[in-house]
Formats: C-alpha cells, structure tokens, sequence
C-alpha cells in the first residue's frame, strides 16, 4: 500500500491538539464524529506527536469491534507517511497468540472488546497501557457489562482515557452514563447509574416490581449535554464532507397468496401465545426476531432445522440485483438461514458472490473483485472503508438498531465516494418489516418501537381471531 502526506482539515487539527493537550493524569475526552471524519487517522496522528516528539505516553491500547481490530487501524498507519514509524500490533486470537502479542514491542496495541476482562485479569496490579482509546465506545454504554466493570478497576492507571463514536447514545440519553463514567469518574453525570437515572428520568416501561425502561424528564438532554461539553466534541459529517447524495429506496415485497396464508397463520399462532400485559424487552427481541425471520422467507424450528415458509422476498432480491445491471452491491441479512439462502439463490446466476469474513473480502470488495458481498450489519457496520467498491446497499433482512442501520450504509456513504449511494431497503407489506422501518425512518428508540408494534399485532390478532 502507498503512503501519502496527511494534511489535516481545520476540524482534524482542532482534535488532535485536544487529544495532546489533554491535561494529565486521569483525564479523558469524547470524540462524537460522526462516520468518515477520520477518527482513527486524527488518534493516531496525536499518538505519533505524544510518543516520538513530545515523549508523553509510552503503551497505547485500542479496544476496537473485532473486524475492526483485524484491520482498520493496521491500514490506517500505513495509509500516510508520518505514521510509518508507529509499530500496530493486533492482541487477537488465541491465548498464546495473544499474549505473544502482547510480548512484541510495539506503540499501540489493538484488542477486541470482548476480551477487555481477560486482559485486565492478565495485568492485574501491572496494567502497563498509560493511553486508552475505545473505538465505538456505545459498545460500553452497559454499566453493568464485565468490559465496563473490569476498565473502571484499571482506569487510576490511565493518564489518557479517548472514546470515539458517531452514535454515543443509540437508544437514548441512558446511554452516556456508562461511557462518561470512564471518562471523568463520575465527575460530571454522577457517581452512580441510580442518581443519573433519578436526577434526569422518569420510570416508563414498568410492572409491580420492576422498570424495563425509562424516559427523559423535561430538559434532561440539554442539561446533560451541557455538562459534557467541556469533554466532548460532537461534529456531524455533514457540516465538513461533502458527500454524494445518500438515497433510500424501499421496496415493498408482496407475498403470494400461498405465502400470505401461511405467514399470516403463522403470525397469528405466535402472537396469540404471548399476553401483551406481560411482555418485557426479553420476550419482545425473542417474538420479534421470529416475525421478522417469518417476513425473510425462513424460521428456525425445532432443533435449530431451517423451515421455509416462502420465496417471495428471495425473489425480490434477485429482481433488485439483476435490476443494478451488473453493478456490485453490498448486502445485508439479519439470519444466518437468510445468507444460506442467497448464496444458495445465487449459486448458479455467475455473479461473484462471496460472504465478507475479513480484511481479504473488504480488500477485494474495492478492487472490484466481488459482485454481491454478503455481511451481517454486527460484523462490519463500524471502522471498515468499503467506499471504493460500490455504491449499493441492499437490506435482505432488517433489524432493529438504528446505530447498526446507520453504521452500515456509511461502509458506502464516506470520505471517498463519488457516487450517489443508494440504500435498497426489501420490505414485506404488511410485515414486521413495515415496523422496524418505521422506526429507523423516524429515528425512534429501538425498545419502545418494537414493544408498541408488537402490541399493536397482538391486538390485531385477537380481533381477527373473534371475527
């Protein structure tokens, strides 16, 4: 790969003087740019400046998504021609490659977040990394996540604490406080989730003994916003790229009357299984995924065994590839049964079908080498640039989270593109499929959607039933 000469937009230059003047020990500071600012190029260029000019950090860890740690930040630092010298080592696989890794010498080592607790337990009073950057730090918005809990045990040790997302609160304001606490200890939001919940929310989603969910008093997100400022820096790609236009184009799928019979029994016979009165988030992702699964064509039955209920939507998906006119397309699913399916629908089309498994299908994806490459949104949605391989997206099988949704139409949508992006969005009338784009169109909280679509089908349901 060709390096080249970075010169930092005026946006980029404010952050990583940020990132270097940040006032030690213990500090840290939010970096909420949205997706293809350059975060990584704009950490590890003040990385280079701390380490090799201004002698300020000696070990660097970045805790990353998986796919992310394989490759992403390995590119970036051959990407440009100042970061030749930093040495990007991944702490990936298996115990004794990691900790080979971590005996290499080296400036920043990358770690996927899964493995957080171990690393911590491996170190114990010894934690030698003084810089900490979390990439997509939304993933440590759980306070009650072993990642979460075993960082706050080493974090007196940190000197520099750096979070990056584009979407630091996904499903709310609730999310911050997790991600804040790593930052500043509680300083500005709390020391405690309890007193941020109880300061700045009111109960929603509750029954006689528990609340499921809870919703921001009046205000709360411009008070909480305003004690965050001093730490965190929030730009929107749209105020500093200009980027091709990003087109949506929903395509509704109609079942055929054998299909419609069968989905809509179906439908039916689970939502008439659950009281409305008693569903939580738990029994409400569980029913869900089954109704959208039912939409996709196929559900999992007894044993884990495939059951097909229909083609239609499988059909819509070659009628929209064949409809590119030999265009490449990146394509999502949400099951494991809708990417057997396609592959197997494709099988004999001579198009260059291939599912994306690592750095290798993201390199050949931008060299033009691939025709349909299949992914699911968890495993590439955040730090991959596939901008150079297309400029279509096409959704088999949506899901719920409007993070994952917008994370990975930016693959296409970044730096780079010079095309207008188009979102294919396949959507079964009358499906589950209608709901969870209305959400994701409308932005809303992901819990409060589903629980209020599937009480609306529940109700539906029963009428129907009676009639």
């Amino acid at each position: 790969m060709l390096s080249k000469q970075f010169v930092p937009w005026p946006y980029q230059a404010y952050c990583i003087d940020r990132i270097e003047e940040m006032p030690v020990p213990g500090s840290g500071l939010g970096l909420w740019l949205d997706m293809g600012l350059g975060k990584t190029v704009i950490v590890l260029t003040a990385v280079n400046d701390l380490k090799y000019n201004r002698f300020a950090v000696r070990r660097v860890l970045v805790i990353a998504p998986k796919k992310v740690a394989e490759a992403t930040w390995n590119n970036e630092a051959q990407k440009w021609d100042h970061l030749k010298l930093l040495r990007i080592i991944p702490v990936l696989g298996s115990l004794p490659k990691r900790i080979r890794a971590l005996n290499t010498p080296g400036d920043v080592y990358v770690i996927n977040r899964e493995n957080v607790q171990w690393l911590v337990d491996y170190y114990r009073n010894d934690w030698p990394f003084d810089m900490v950057v979390i990439d997509e730090s939304s993933s440590f918005k759980n306070h009650q996540a072993k990642r979460f809990k075993s960082l706050t045990w080493v974090r007196n040790k940190i000197s520099r604490m750096v979070e990056l997302t584009g979407t630091p609160a996904p499903n709310g304001l609730i999310d911050l406080w997790a991600q804040m606490y790593l930052l500043d200890g509680g300083e500005r939001l709390g020391k405690t989730i309890g007193g941020f919940r109880q300061r700045y929310f009111d109960p929603d989603q509750r029954n006689a003994q528990q609340v499921f969910s809870y919703k921001p008093k009046d205000g709360a997100g411009d008070s909480i916003y305003g004690k965050l400022a001093d730490i965190c820096i929030s730009m929107k790609a749209s105020d500093y790229l200009e980027l091709p236009e990003m087109v949506y184009d929903d395509i509704p799928v109609q079942l055929d009357p054998r299909a419609k019979a069968a989905y809509k029994k179906l439908e039916r016979d689970m939502l008439l299984e659950v009281d409305e009165e008693q569903i939580t988030a738990t029994t409400a992702a569980t029913l869900g995924n089954k109704l959208l699964q039912l939409g996709n064509g196929a559900v999992y039955g007894e044993n884990k065994q495939v059951v097909e209920i229909h083609q239609c939507k499988i059909e819509a998906f070659l009628e929209t590839v064949e409809a590119l006119q030999g265009q490449s397309a990146l394509v999502f699913y949400n099951f494991k049964h809708d990417r057997d399916r396609i592959l197997k629908a494709t099988a004999k089309s001579g198009l260059r079908v291939r599912v994306y498994q690592g750095p290798q299908d993201a390199d050949d994806w931008n060299s033009h080498k691939i025709d349909l490459l299949l992914a699911h949104p968890a495993s590439t949605a955040y730090g991959l640039n596939l901008q150079d391989g297309g400029n279509h997206v096409i959704w088999f099988g949506l899901n719920w989270s409007l993070e994952l949704y917008q994370q990975a139409n930016k693959r296409l949508h970044r730096q780079g593109q010079k095309n207008r992006v188009f979102v294919h969005n396949l959507v079964v009338q009358g499906s589950m499929d209608e709901d969870v784009l209305d959400a994701l169109q409308g932005k809303s909280t992901t819990q409060e959607s589903l629980l209020r679509a599937l009480r609306v089908r529940i109700e539906k349901a029963k009428e129907e039933k009676s009639a």
